[in-house]
């Protein structure tokens, strides 16, 4: 057998798509976990996603609100969906409530890690900073992350199909002005590489990709100080704040059979920011 023998691979069956751009896009059937969907950008994402057709659990910490905020999805796009109590840096929780939505829910197609903290950002910077932000931040947004996709990718190499979809942060490509937020930011930029590798060595059986959201309007940023989003909006070439409701498309994209060849992809969605 020669070198290139040897190395030789078998070319890898391509998927079985619609002619239709629109039933691309069709997730009647499918099962989603939004981690953080109680509002903001998860909540946007699973009710897109509800929309196409998926049915959908939604994932919470704190908030109060998200068995009424999965009664709502289900009235207005006739899916099943509900709501699981689950802090994401608890690596046993994320286990038992994979276990408990495909319990529910039969299967589990597209895992969206989603939930994320920052910490009150100061103008002293990181050195400043207690301890326990740093170890707190790390703790949801990559290790929680991580649980997410440890979990999910199980399943997925099982079926032999799914998508992991973080949500990052175009900060894992800056250091932010005039706040300072170094542990969010490398929280981010970890995400975002995280995903990358994952999508190498799940090739095989699932697609894996990040999405980086600049400034959007949503309750993380409610409390900023004015001149803070003077600031960022004087260094967006679009001069304002996304709204929630503009990452749908790209969630959507990115779960369904319309990104069949997108794996390892971190679509940046923040109005020109990184572009300056």
């Amino acid at each position: 057998m020669s070198s290139s023998e040897s190395t030789f691979q078998k070319e890898a069956s391509h998927p079985k798509l619609s002619d239709s751009v629109m039933k691309m896009f069709d997730m009647t059937g499918k099962v989603v976990i939004v981690t953080g969907g109680s509002g903001g950008i998860g909540y946007e994402a699973a009710r897109a996603l509800a929309e196409a057709g998926a049915n959908v659990a939604l994932w919470y910490s704190r908030a109060t609100n998200t068995d009424d905020l999965a009664a709502t999805i289900e009235a207005d796009f006739g899916v099943k969906a509900k709501a699981y109590k689950c802090s994401v840096e608890n690596i046993e929780e994320v286990q038992e409530q994979t276990a408990a939505v495909v319990h529910d829910f039969g299967r589990l197609d597209v895992m969206i890690a989603n939930a994320g903290i920052s910490r009150p950002a100061g103008l002293s910077g990181g050195i400043d900073d207690p301890i326990e932000n740093w170890e707190k931040v790390l703790a949801v947004n990559l290790d929680g992350a991580y649980y997410c996709a440890k979990f999910a990718g199980e399943i997925f190499r099982r079926q032999g199909s799914g998508s992991l979809i973080f949500t990052a942060s175009m900060s894992g490509h800056i250091a932010n002005v005039p706040q300072r937020q170094a542990c969010y930011n490398a929280s981010k930029a970890a995400v975002i590489h995280l995903a990358k590798c994952l999508a190498v060595e799940w090739a095989d059986f699932a697609r894996v990709n990040a999405i980086s959201p600049g400034y959007i309007k949503t309750p993380i940023s409610a409390g900023v100080p004015r001149e803070w989003k003077d600031e960022w909006l004087n260094l967006t070439p679009m001069r304002r704040e996304g709204d929630a409701k503009e990452l749908k498309g790209i969630f959507l994209y990115l779960a369904s059979d319309a990104s069949t060849f997108t794996t390892g992809a971190d679509i940046v969605v923040d109005g020109g920011y990184c572009c300056r």
